[in-house]
């Protein structure tokens, strides 16, 4: 078999603007599933600036899984991004010092979970993921979308706010792709199947793994 190398930073020869993203990412606390790839119209290291507030003391993770297809200007709102919004003032006085350093005293900043992106998740051109998502398995989000809240696995959301437009698959035809889990099976058994991969017919696909 010859396979696609998942340690290429640059899997396209001649071509740097599409990469795995797990080989080019720094920050310990974006971690990226093989395969992953991120096209930039400009440069692919734009990825992590457009990971915004992600400061190492919140604490807070981007998962990102297996096979995921990311486009330019994918943007990424960490929870470093969060003000209070049940106070009188959202204004951040702690962060100053000087006199307003106890301002936050018995108080905290709202910090929601990690951004927990699925596997086989496409994410399109210039798509805003707010802090705390989670994207299931298989999910499509459209260009331009925002999405404020959590994306079932295998629909397709788009708008602003992001809201679904459809799923996939079924219902039943989505629980059987879940159970099956294809972006975990050994990278051989995805490169005999990636006929059935690209097809139609889930049953198919079933059948011959």
């Amino acid at each position: 078999m010859n396979i696609p190398d998942k340690h290429l930073k640059f899997p396209l020869a001649h071509y740097d603007r599409l990469c795995f993203l797990k080989n080019i990412i720094t920050r310990p606390n974006i971690i990226v599933g093989d395969y992953t790839y991120y096209d930039d119209f400009e440069d692919v290291h734009n990825f992590e600036k457009n990971v915004k507030y992600h400061f190492d003391f919140v604490g807070d993770k981007l998962i990102i899984g297996k096979f995921c297809m990311i486009a330019s200007g994918a943007t990424f709102i960490m929870n470093g991004a969060n003000h209070v919004s049940n106070a009188i003032t959202s204004y951040p006085f702690a962060i100053f010092g000087a006199d307003w350093s106890q301002a936050m005293e018995g108080k905290h900043y709202p910090i929601k979970q990690d951004t927990l992106i699925g596997n086989d998740v496409w994410i399109g051109y210039k798509a805003t993921i707010m802090p705390g998502i989670q994207v299931g398995d298989g999910a499509i989000i459209a260009t331009n979308a925002t999405v404020t809240k959590d994306v079932a696995p295998y629909s397709i959301v788009g708008g602003n706010p992001a809201r679904e437009i459809r799923k996939r698959f079924t219902q039943e035809q989505i629980a059987k792709l879940l159970a099956i889990r294809w972006w975990d099976w050994e990278v051989e058994k995805i490169t005999r199947h990636v006929q059935h991969l690209t097809g139609e017919d889930i049953d198919q696909l079933l059948a011959a793994s």
